[in-house]
């Protein structure tokens, strides 16, 4: 396990997000935690933390000198039945920033250092109390943007992906231990019968890292969703509709056209899945500098989103505009919105079937909560096309892991092929090796020491 320079140290940080709240926590943890406390702590009955049996709370205040800061709750807990395996102490505080900092100064001046950011969580991992997968869910947990990216963070935390990986893992070293005695003691070994059972199993490895990976993009997309962008030509109610979906007024509108002059983004959710909406300016033709540099943000936009509605007006006849836009969005990902259902039809619906592209076309009206709710049903729709949004499964979604996933998936590919076409022994098991080097890469068996600093100082301070 890796050791570093500062893991002798005992740690303080403020555990809760800054600014008022009814409560605030100081964390410590370290060999001293207990002792430090206890410098700043008056607890009730006089007696110390020191006296007190672990995973138990004690009323009493924090003090400076004998000032008394604030009435406190405290936690410990000794080890290695601690988040971070260590002695750790948590003062539950008022949640004033004032009360917290002066309280977090003291625990300071009584022999602790403040922490790194997510440097309690890097002990855990350290300390062996989780692995580098588990210890990335804590941030992805926090982060979670809804309940199903939530559901798939707790996968990853309780250690289901780790789990998988490990079997994996077992595997590929049996094999490879397998390959290394066929090396060393030729004669021991049935060759031909050994490498077809060899390519069989890594094969079977393979496939397992293939479903693993089938996965990722519906990971990626629950963890950082999916940006739809709304265009059309100028007042066909792009604002009105994005409104409609946030069930706020973020968009200004009117009926004058072209009132929208610079791409607007907000975050929603559709059907659980966190989306990001982008409202583009209704121009096709410029007229002047600024219209020109809103019609340049609105194709960059379209042309990076993961969904385009195209908004259509369906109390006006089809101008040059639509025609033009539904021929450019032929090959995008695409729905068809024919907006304005309440008002009387002069849109050729023939027209625009035949223009569609094949891309869905769905009827509403801003206006109207029921056909809202269609078109939130529609992009739904879409959005779950070939996706197991409610998979049990854990479902890959931090890129580290995906690439060295690839990776290992790449080597025992090329370890199959090796052990088909006869190839020295040699070149099959350094193929294996570096299949399970990518994935301790994953859950930290195997990682560089500034890349692990990498993935830490993403975390807050406090966790």
């Amino acid at each position: 396990m890796y050791q570093y320079k500062g893991m002798e140290d005992t740690i303080a940080a403020i555990a809760t997000p800054a600014g008022q709240g009814a409560i605030g926590i100081i964390r410590i943890s370290g060999r001293d935690a207990i002792a430090v406390a206890d410098r700043v702590l008056r607890l009730d009955g006089n007696k110390t933390l020191q006296q007190c049996p672990t995973h138990t709370v004690h009323h009493g205040w924090a003090v400076k000198s004998q000032d008394i800061l604030d009435e406190v709750l405290v936690t410990v807990m000794r080890a290695p039945k601690s988040y971070t395996a260590e002695n750790v102490v948590e003062i539950c505080c008022h949640g004033g920033l004032t009360v917290l900092r002066t309280a977090l100064q003291e625990v300071l001046n009584a022999g602790a250092r403040l922490a790194a950011p997510g440097e309690f969580t890097k002990r855990a991992f350290l300390n062996g109390r989780m692995d580098l997968a588990q210890a990335e869910a804590v941030i992805d947990v926090i982060n979670a943007r809804t309940r199903a990216s939530l559901r798939q963070s707790h996968y990853q935390l309780k250690g289901e992906l780790s789990s998988r990986l490990k079997s994996i893992r077992e595997e590929l070293m049996k094999l490879y231990t397998m390959v290394e005695a066929m090396i060393n003691f030729p004669e021991d070994a049935v060759e031909a019968e050994s490498r077809q059972q060899i390519s069989g199993r890594l094969k079977d490895r393979e496939d397992e890292l293939i479903a693993l990976l089938r996965g990722a993009q519906t990971g990626r997309l629950l963890k950082e969703g999916m940006r739809i962008v709304l265009c059309g030509k100028p007042n066909v109610g792009k604002s009105s509709l994005l409104n409609a979906l946030l069930k706020e007024q973020r968009a200004i509108v009117t009926d004058i056209a072209g009132t929208t002059r610079d791409v607007l983004e907000e975050s929603a959710q559709i059907n659980g899945i966190p989306v990001a909406l982008v409202d583009t300016a209704g121009i096709l033709k410029a007229a002047n500098p600024i219209e020109e540099e809103a019609v340049k943000r609105s194709r960059l936009y379209i042309k990076s989103a993961d969904l385009v509605l195209l908004v259509l007006d369906h109390s006006r006849p089809l101008e040059e505009e639509d025609l033009a836009l539904m021929e450019q969005l032929k090959a995008a990902p695409a729905l068809l919105v024919v907006n304005k259902t309440d008002l009387a039809a002069q849109m050729d619906m023939g027209v625009v079937q035949r223009m569609s592209g094949g891309h869905p076309m769905i009827k509403t009206s801003a206006l109207d909560a029921e056909s809202v709710r269609g078109l939130e049903a529609g992009i739904a729709e879409f959005i779950a096309k070939d996706k197991d949004l409610e998979s049990q499964e854990p479902l890959i979604s931090n890129i580290r892991h995906i690439q060295s996933l690839q990776e290992a998936q790449k080597n025992l590919q090329a370890a199959c092929r090796l052990a088909a076409e006869g190839t020295s022994l040699e070149f099959i098991s350094e193929e294996i090796k570096s299949a399970v080097n990518h994935l301790d890469a994953i859950t930290g068996r195997n990682i560089d020491e500034d890349l692990l600093e990498s993935i830490f100082s993403e975390f807050c301070i406090g966790k």
